[in-house]
């Protein structure tokens, strides 16, 4: 279950989702197997009680207790303490209640999350998207893990993998019908042509590129692509270095958000911040210190400046 674990910090293992998406299932699955196994206690804490009960003789076993809590006033970093003291565990689970917004939870100091999954019901996502966007996006933001479960005869599994990855860049996205695990995005699908010399994206398909290149840079590596896009310079950047990028609404309009990747340029020196241009490029993959490893780069055969584009990106 990840990185080794420091002694003087309680890991905690947060699952969420939206109710009935599958949380216990997938817990009690991730309990039964021998690499959860653990020589210590494990308290669990469950926000809401579901139609899917924890096996008793499962909980004995892995020697697992559960306490049920039925309100967002109970998880306080004081009373989270009290159950720690209680049930002297090795680790914590947290199976989350999505209809309470994941950014008031507050852990006691010593605790740490250590892996987050999020689980949705790809059978309801679309009720979710429409009418709880804000508590969706608060679930995902920091997840490691996204599994989709029930996407047996769902079509548009690509717009929802972009909608996922636009509220979160760095996750891994799963998505599952009843046979397994199924791939989801073909080339074919893309809007612009990736056998191409120049592969020319639209200013609407920005985000759908940015997300796809994200997910599959090799895909796109020694591909050439043109797009026109918002400078941003840093004096943090290496001379001959700038972003071509755009703002994307990730959740609401509050939560704006500038995609784009590192673009070496010798046209970089004249550029200045917010300027509009356009930009062929051709993409390699290659460690970045902002990427925290290996990423896009962009290498640019030409920069020109360009209209600005009114829209903010989408992800349809």
């Amino acid at each position: 279950m990840g990185p080794m674990i420091d002694d003087e910090v309680t890991p905690v293992f947060l699952i969420n989702g939206f109710l009935e998406a599958g949380k216990t299932e997938f817990l009690s699955f991730t309990m039964d197997q021998d690499y959860f196994r653990t020589d210590g206690k494990t308290l669990l804490i469950v926000c809401e009680e579901g139609d899917t009960e924890y096996d008793d003789a499962l909980l004995k076993d892995t020697k697992t207790s559960v306490v049920y809590v039925d309100s967002l006033d109970e998880i306080t970093p004081d009373r989270l303490t009290e159950l720690e003291l209680l049930h002297q565990p090795e680790r914590v689970l947290i199976e989350w209640n999505g209809m309470w917004n994941q950014d008031d939870l507050k852990l006691p100091k010593d605790w740490t999350i250590y892996q987050q999954i999020t689980i949705i019901d790809m059978s309801t996502f679309e009720l979710y998207v429409k009418n709880m966007k804000s508590l969706l996006n608060a679930m995902v933001k920091n997840s490691e893990l996204i599994i989709c479960n029930r996407c047996d005869g769902i079509e548009d599994l690509d717009r929802y993998k972009r909608m996922l990855k636009s509220m979160n860049t760095k996750c891994d996205i799963v998505f599952e019908d009843e046979n397994g695990e199924i791939d989801e995005i073909s080339e074919e699908d893309l809007p612009y042509d990736m056998k191409a010399d120049v592969i020319k994206i639209s200013p609407e398909a920005y985000g759908i590129w940015y997300i796809d290149c994200m997910d599959k840079p090799e895909r796109y590596k020694g591909k050439v692509v043109e797009f026109t896009a918002m400078v941003m310079k840093s004096s943090n950047f290496p001379k001959n270095y700038f972003v071509p990028g755009r703002m994307a609404m990730t959740c609401c309009a509050e939560d704006m958000t500038f995609l784009g990747y590192i673009c070496k340029s010798k046209e970089a020196r004249n550029l200045e911040t917010r300027q509009w241009v356009t930009v062929r490029a051709r993409v390699e993959i290659e460690y970045w210190q902002d990427y925290n490893g290996e990423g896009p780069v962009l290498y640019a055969e030409e920069v020109v400046p360009a209209e600005p584009i009114k829209d903010v990106v989408q992800f349809g």
